[in-house]
């Protein structure tokens, strides 16, 4: 599965937020500024050639419905900046998101928690 750029993210997105919807649904729910519809149609057309999204024609209406869904694509994308920015390594990423206070306190007792849970299941 092929890498998105920042718009194609942002179209998935909002795809993933509506569960299916026309090119001009996924351009109403942009910020502006806005790109050309015809531009916008273009990307969503990349994005099903890329396998991300499949389509249901209505008449002439296309209705895009993601193939892939959030959660993958967000497992993917961690696994693959884990692998070529922090040498593969999960704790490499931790210590980098608590040193840049990307992390919260909650979330690093939220951690600890499914780490021991972890290792308590590995016990057993």
């Amino acid at each position: 599965m092929k890498e998105l750029n920042s718009q194609e993210e942002t179209i998935m997105r909002i795809l993933w937020k509506l569960g299916q919807g026309l090119v001009r649904d996924v351009l109403n729910e942009m910020e502006e500024p806005k790109p050309p519809y015809t531009t916008l149609a273009s990307t969503i057309r990349l994005l099903e050639r890329k396998g991300y999204l499949t389509h249901k024609l209505y008449g002439n209406t296309h209705m895009y419905i993601p193939l892939v869904s959030q959660e993958e694509y967000s497992k993917k994308s961690i696994n693959y900046m884990v692998k070529n920015f922090f040498e593969g390594s999960v704790g490499n990423f931790l210590s980098f998101m608590v040193k840049e206070k990307n992390i919260s306190k909650k979330e690093v007792e939220d951690l600890e928690r499914m780490i021991d849970d972890f290792e308590k299941k590995g016990k057993k």
